[in-house]
């Protein structure tokens, strides 16, 4: 494994990190004894750089990521996330029916506590939030995360989705360290002023989603997913969106298999080629898809071939929304 650093720290973070939401949360049934085997497999891949969120599962993922994280605790760089609340005690799908977003301060002093409490932890080493408020000037919320540096419950800030504007507005506040957001061969738009800023700011990119939730894979059958699966929901998953994308998948495969690797790796390798200030962080709950994963981090792409991707992708271009309308006014602000 290879490893990168965090923003202008010297924290190194293996180049692929794990995305553990799924372990718990809108990606079909859980097994939790899967997801503890994959965990450890983690560690003995020398991924130490683990995501998860108070809001996967109601506080779920983060209890069941404590079991492995414990024992473990100088191994894993852990990051969780607040922010997303549910409007009952219940955790169900993550649209805007069931959840409201709290970046608030008051909010922060309860959520870090909680999430602390679930990991069994005493110190959370990235913690984000998970969503710009637009209703809380993001100086407050960045103000009240940095007072939990300060008391030693948090070592590093991050933002998720935010905009530019917001990245810079917070970074004044409180050096911001990470950015995550989706990035992927179908979902670009950083490219276009966020990659710029964080670069001038120094902040790393963590991408969620590298391999746009698994329709990049060539090995995604839509009919098979679970009504309880979320993927469902989105534009990209059906008609002629999901064509399109099934289409660009098949032509990917192939350059893969030039590549002498999987869809997987190729599409990793794309995301890391972008930057050595890229972490992405595929999720997955079993250790093949781990192992698959993790192996992109040895692969390099020429020119040549990064100019061949973007040749491809520009003959698909129809690939569709990456959220539905309600869970896009939430990104980029």
């Amino acid at each position: 494994m290879n490893y990168r650093n965090l923003g202008t720290t010297t924290e190194k973070l293996s180049s692929i990190g794990l995305g553990c939401m799924g372990m718990s949360f809108a990606y079909g049934p859980t097994d939790d004894t899967e997801s503890i085997a994959t965990l450890h497999k983690a560690l003995d891949l020398g991924i130490n750089f683990w995501d998860t969120a108070d809001m996967y599962g109601n506080g779920l993922n983060e209890e069941l990521i404590s079991k492995v994280l414990v024992p473990n605790r100088d191994k894993v760089f852990i990051a969780t996330k607040f922010g997303f609340r549910f409007k009952t005690d219940q955790a169900g799908p993550s649209n805007s029916a069931n959840t409201y977003f709290d970046g608030s301060p008051a909010w922060i002093k309860i959520a870090v506590e909680n999430s602390l409490k679930r990991l069994k932890i005493d110190t959370i080493d990235l913690y984000y939030a998970h969503r710009i408020d637009p209703t809380v000037p993001v100086e407050e919320t960045v103000g009240a995360m940095a007072e939990l540096v300060k008391e030693g419950k948090v070592r590093y800030l991050g933002l998720s989705e935010a905009s530019a504007a917001s990245l810079r507005k917070a970074h004044a506040v409180h050096p911001i360290s990470a950015l995550q957001s989706e990035y992927s061969l179908l979902t670009r738009e950083v490219e276009t002023e966020i990659l710029g800023t964080i670069r001038e700011l120094g902040i790393s990119l963590v991408p969620y989603s590298p391999l746009a939730r698994g329709l990049v894979t060539n090995a995604l059958d839509v009919s098979q997913l679970a009504e309880s699966d979320f993927r469902k929901s989105l534009p990209r998953y059906s008609g002629k969106n999901l064509e399109n994308n099934q289409s660009l998948s098949k032509d990917f495969a192939v350059m893969a298999a030039d590549k002498h690797c999987t869809p997987a790796q190729l599409a990793l390798a794309w995301v890391l080629a972008q930057g050595n200030d890229l972490i992405p962080i595929p999720g997955t709950k079993k250790r093949k898809y781990l192992e698959e994963n993790a192996g992109a981090a040895e692969l390099r792409l020429s020119d040549a071939e990064l100019k061949s991707i973007d040749a491809l992708l520009a003959r698909y271009p129809d690939t569709g929304a990456r959220y539905n309308e309600a869970s896009l006014k939430l990104v980029n602000h």
